[in-house]
Order: C-alpha cells, then sequence, then structure tokens
C-alpha cells in the first residue's frame, strides 16, 4: 500500500488533471456561405483549440448539439457578413457557449476573443496596405515571452504539487494506524513492560515509514522526469531534503493522531480529513490562494502542504534556491519538528 498506491496516483491524477483546454468542439452556422465567412471559419478550424464538430442550419440543432455534448461552443455568422467586411463596416458574430462548466467556458470565449481580434486586425492591415501602398508595422508590438513553464502544460505545475498532496495523505494515513493497533490488538501492555525507552519505540515506529516514504519520492521523481517530462532544473539534493523534512512531519502527524485516537477506524478517517482536503484544496496545488476569501487565506497558513507545494515548484520549475525558498523551507522545519515534538509528548503522557 505504501509503494503502489503513491504510484498509482501518480499515474491518476497526472493523466487524468489536466487544466489545459484544447480541441474545443464547435459548431458553426454559416449564414453568410461565402469565401470571407469561410476564411474566418478556417482561423479556428487551424487552431489547436478548436475542432469543428458540424455545420448546423438553425439554432434548434445548435441547441441539440450543446446539450448533448457534441459541441460545447457555437459559431453563428449573419447572412450579411461578406457584405459588412467589403464594405469596411463592423460584421457582428454570435457566439453561444455552454456555461455549466463556467472554467472552461471562460477559457473558451477567451480563445475566440483572440482569434476573431486578429482576423479583424488582418483585415484592417490589409485595406490600408492596399489603400497606401506600403507595408503597416502596428504601432506597438508586444512579444509575449512566458518564463518556467514555456509551452504552458499543466502537468508541468500539476506533477510537482501532486507529489506534496500525495506524501502527506500517504503519510499521515500509514503512521496513523501504528500506535493504534497495538492498543487493539492488546500489545502496548508488552511494548510498555519492555526496557526500550519512549522515543527508541516512536523511531522504531517512524523509521521504516520514512524510508518507505523517501524510496515514494524517488519513484515519483523518476516518474515526473521520464514518464510526464516534467523538467528539474533546481537542485536535486534541496528537493530530496526538503521531502525528507516534510516526510517527518507529516508522519509525526500521524503518529500524533494514532496515539490521541486508538482507533484504526477512527485514526484512518481523521488522518483523511486533517490531511487529504486541506492539501489539496488549500495548498495553492489546484486552487490559488489569492481568489480564497480573506478567512480562507488565513487557514492556509498552517498547512504544511502550502510551503512544500512553493518549494518543489520553485525547485522543478524556477531553479531556485534556499536564497529564493528560505521562508517556506523555515516554515517547513518548524513544522516538522514540531510535529516530532508533539508526537513524543503525548506517547509519553499515555504511557504514563
Amino acid at each position: 500500500m505504501a509503494v503502489v498506491i503513491p504510484v498509482m496516483l501518480l499515474v491518476l491524477f497526472g493523466y487524468a488533471l489536466k487544466l489545459d483546454v484544447e480541441n474545443v468542439p464547435m459548431a458553426v452556422w454559416d449564414q453568410s456561405e461565402s469565401r470571407i465567412s469561410r476564411e474566418f471559419i478556417n482561423r479556428f478550424e487551424g487552431s489547436r483549440y478548436f475542432s469543428l464538430h458540424d455545420y448546423v442550419r438553425n439554432y434548434r440543432e445548435i441547441e441539440r448539439a450543446i446539450d448533448s455534448g457534441d459541441a460545447f461552443v457555437a459559431l453563428i455568422i449573419p447572412t450579411d457578413f461578406a457584405g459588412l467586411i467589403e464594405s469596411g463596416r463592423s460584421a457582428p458574430v454570435q457566439l453561444i457557449v455552454d456555461g455549466s462548466d463556467s472554467n472552461t467556458a471562460t477559457i473558451a470565449i477567451g480563445y475566440v476573443d483572440v482569434v476573431t481580434q486578429t482576423y479583424s486586425r488582418d483585415i484592417a492591415v490589409g485595406d490600408i496596405q492596399r489603400i497606401g501602398g506600403r507595408t503597416l508595422y502596428p504601432p506597438v508590438d508586444m512579444q509575449t515571452r512566458v518564463w518556467f513553464n514555456a509551452d504552458m502544460e499543466s502537468k508541468n505545475y500539476i506533477i510537482p504539487g501532486l507529489i506534496a498532496v500525495i506524501m502527506m495523505v500517504i503519510a499521515s494515513l500509514l503512521t496513523s494506524l501504528t500506535v493504534a493497533r497495538e492498543w487493539e490488538q492488546g500489545t502496548m501492555e508488552q511494548l510498555i513492560s519492555t526496557p526500550v525507552k519512549l522515543r527508541e519505540l516512536i523511531l522504531g515506529k517512524l523509521l521504516p515509514y520514512f524510508a518507505i516514504g523517501m524510496f515514494d519520492v524517488f519513484l515519483a521523481v523518476l516518474m515526473g522526469k521520464y514518464l510526464f517530462h516534467v523538467p528539474l532544473r533546481g537542485n536535486v539534493a534541496l528537493l530530496f531534503g526538503m521531502a525528507a523534512i516534510f516526510l517527518a512531519g507529516a508522519l509525526s502527524l500521524g503518529m500524533v493522531i494514532s496515539i490521541l485516537t486508538k482507533s484504526q477506524l477512527l485514526a484512518s478517517q481523521l488522518a483523511m480529513v486533517l490531511t487529504f482536503l486541506p492539501s489539496f484544496l488549500l495548498s495553492d496545488f489546484m486552487y490559488g490562494i489569492s481568489n480564497m476569501p480573506k478567512a480562507i487565506q488565513l487557514i492556509t497558513y498552517i498547512i504544511p502542504a502550502r510551503y512544500f507545494v512553493i518549494i518543489l515548484k520553485g525547485i522543478y520549475l524556477k531553479g531556485v534556491g534556499l536564497e529564493i525558498l528560505a521562508v517556506e523551507v523555515g516554515l517547513l522545519i518548524i513544522f516538522g519538528m514540531a510535529m516530532v515534538v508533539l508526537a513524543n509528548i503525548k506517547f509519553k503522557k499515555k504511557l504514563e
């Protein structure tokens, strides 16, 4: 479970969890049926963001295509489209979008807007060149350069964040059963009667899972590089060092849960609630913290996965080190030390 589940989750989420919006199915009602309207439609067909599903003849067919999911957007070109374009006037074009998925709808509308503006600009530049007989250069030439993720692929930032979430869940879930199992099976009294010291007992419980956890991190790094082709630009030693600190804290958190509950069922359920949901929702892994309400933003400061996600993305994509990540690294160390100390304190109280 400790090895196979992280690998399965990484493969599942790595392939299934994709935020890129491409090949949006489109239906077109070309009422103009002219050369100019076909040129306009070709702009969408030539884009990797749209996939022309079908040509329709009326609004009823558009409604049926969107309701059935065959089309996500519908483009309606009016009858006088070509005449308006040739006369130099604005030509209204209607776009109908399926708003049941608001995020995809917003992105798709942005894509349509870019294609339309590019088409309009090309027409205006062509008209001016024909009239003036010279090449026209735009007054402002903006060239966009994307840093750290030039291809804008979602997997490049999902995989590093996913490593943090999986390790948090697996680590705390595994150790949350250790002490509780001893109480339920009645072997805790035998452990108490042995000359083994409390710290040695905790260390004995944590070390095997720590070794397995670090092996999981190693597998995740290999899978990220060779299976998902995520760039690793930073220091590998720093990556594993931060993973060790985070893993120690997560394992100790699971130990604390196990000590407090004394029940395997309750411990496993509590570990999932305290680790998976906060790590998935409040760590800046899937949802931007800056977009959350202020009260929720304050809560995210106590989520250790938040700092580990920032560290992983910084090492993976930006190639930065301690000079940039010092604050996050310091807070992660505080979390790890606090959990280890708390596990020792609580375990000692339970044995007295």
